[in-house]
């Protein structure tokens, strides 16, 4: 599936400006904001955008409903009865997934060292070595917090390493665990790759091959070893709590440890503040469902 990220949660002062969506024009104008502006990506679901924003504006009043307008459109369009979204980011949003009626979603969760080595490869991560780490450190922690909230019943743990490894067996895990019935061809993705993933993705180009059980651990080789040093000093306790051996580095210089606890308190300053905002924005939203998620 792909990911649509201003369609999945447009800020504040994007919901605002449609009023109430209880009015069909209000619904209407959401529906041209969707399909027709370049930042939401709705283009590259390959959908044709006049029917979808009919059935955005004819379907209700809510910016989750739109949003599963819009995906139900792209499994049907592949003849799929499911559709599924996945970005990192949705880590930090747990509480507004958890919104979605629970037959709707359950957020499984993964626990990934090598992230951090794997952000610093993209092409669209501009922020360094110490806003990598900080970001892991904060997924974890937040994602940590919903596993003892919800339980084992609304959360599932799946580690990458686990997964290269037993694709099979893993997936049936979760498979089980959402309700749906195991379909050998989810070990196989790159048979659906060159339809689902564009070129310009390049950062995705290994979905165009078979599954890489090499690629496991491999961010102990890529990262350098101040890197590792650092990574173990501030990581350690979450790394070995998921079954990651450390590799015993010694400590790092204190010039690098004091860095990156300023990039991690202004990092998670930065969140809070904007979780503030997007709270007091919801209060002042023209109409009682204007935002609340709904896929029905």
């Amino acid at each position: 599936m792909r990911s649509c990220p201003l369609l999945c949660n447009p800020p504040p002062r994007v919901r605002c400006s449609f009023g109430d969506l209880a009015e069909r024009d209000n619904r209407a104008g959401l529906a041209r904001w969707i399909t027709g502006r370049r930042e939401t990506r709705f283009h590259e679901l390959g959908l044709d955008a006049g029917r979808v924003a009919e059935r955005i504006t004819d379907g209700p009043p809510t910016f989750g409903s739109a949003l599963g307008i819009a995906l139900r459109a792209y499994a049907e369009e592949h003849g799929k009865v499911r559709w599924g979204d996945k970005r990192p980011a949705y880590a930090l949003h747990v509480a507004e997934i958890l919104a979605v009626p629970r037959r709707a979603v359950r957020p499984p969760r993964t626990g990934r060292p090598g992230l951090r080595a794997s952000l610093l490869r993209m092409p669209w991560w501009h922020r360094g070595f110490h806003e990598a780490v900080a970001t892991w450190a904060q997924v974890v922690d937040t994602t940590r917090t919903y596993a003892r909230e919800l339980g084992p019943d609304s959360w599932y743990q799946l580690r990458f390493e686990d997964l290269v490894v037993d694709p099979a067996g893993q997936l049936r895990g979760v498979c089980g665990f959402l309700g749906e019935e195991y379909a050998p061809g989810t070990t196989e993705p790159h048979r659906v790759a060159g339809m689902a993933v564009p070129a310009r993705k390049t950062w995705h180009r290994r979905t165009h091959g078979a599954l890489d059980t090499s690629r496991a651990g491999t961010w102990t080789t890529r990262l350098t070893p101040d890197q590792i040093r650092l990574s173990e000093a501030v990581l350690g306790e979450r790394l070995t709590s998921y079954g990651y051996e450390l590799a015993g580095a010694v400590r790092p210089d204190p010039a690098e440890l004091l860095r990156y606890r300023r990039v991690e308190v202004l990092r998670r300053a930065a969140h809070a503040k904007r979780r503030t905002l997007d709270r007091l924005a919801r209060v002042r939203e023209p109409g009682p469902v204007a935002c609340r998620p709904a896929v029905g």
